[in-house]
């Protein structure tokens, strides 16, 4: 079966949340990746590079399946009409709504993960039940056709997961060895209950602020 993927990307995403899921997703047998935004003017992502979207929010096809990508740009997003409302109006049509990161809080503000489970970014589990949700710990949550990832190179997790429900465990293991998915990190570091205890501390202060500016722009959306 065809499976027309589509995008939500904003100024200031973080890329890998985008191009991780991407490359993965690409792969399915009849998959067909659309990038939207709000124009067709180059997104800026969090690496120096911008990236050029295919389609705006007008005039973007239908998606089966809707995926919105995380960055420090999402606070911002969230106060956007354009972009909320784009993300809800397909995700009325799409068999799966998904995202990777802080991603989730763009779902949060549709109205699309009230009394679901979710996962997001480490640094930001906390803001989940201020949009509906429930954390569930995880790199990858599934609920129902509502699929979140944790944070940023969780996206190939999640990417490989959809990839399985979609089209099967053998397409995506298939996907996984083309990819040569074998994560052997050189540092145990890559979580809170993980990383010592200076560098979690460290981590913890520099996400204090970005945390709570999208603990405010949450708080806004009921203003």
């Amino acid at each position: 079966m065809a499976l027309h993927v589509t995008f939500v990307l904003f100024p200031n995403i973080t890329q890998l949340d985008f191009t991780a899921p991407a490359q993965v997703l690409a792969r399915i047998p009849d998959a067909r990746i659309t990038v939207a935004a709000r124009s067709i003017e180059a997104v800026p992502t969090d690496c120096g590079f911008s990236i050029l979207p295919a389609s705006t929010f007008e005039n973007a096809e239908q998606a089966d399946l809707l995926c919105v990508p995380g960055g420090f740009g999402v606070a911002d997003a969230l106060g956007d009409k354009e972009t909320v409302g784009f993300t809800r109006e397909q995700a009325a049509g799409a068999r799966y709504v998904t995202s990777v990161c802080t991603g989730a809080f763009l779902l949060g503000a549709a109205g699309l993960l009230r009394g679901r489970r979710a996962t997001t970014h480490w640094a930001y589990t906390g803001l989940l039940p201020l949009v509906g949700a429930e954390f569930a710990p995880g790199r990858v949550v599934v609920d129902r056709g509502t699929i979140t990832g944790g944070g940023v190179t969780a996206g190939l997790d999640f990417g490989l997961t959809v990839a399985a429900e979609v089209a099967g465990a053998e397409v995506a293991q298939s996907i996984q060895l083309a990819l040569e998915y074998d994560p052997a990190p050189p540092f145990e570091a890559g979580s809170p209950d993980k990383a010592p205890q200076r560098v979690r501390a460290a981590m913890d202060d520099r996400y204090r602020q970005p945390v709570e500016r999208m603990r405010s722009a949450i708080q806004n959306l009921a203003a």
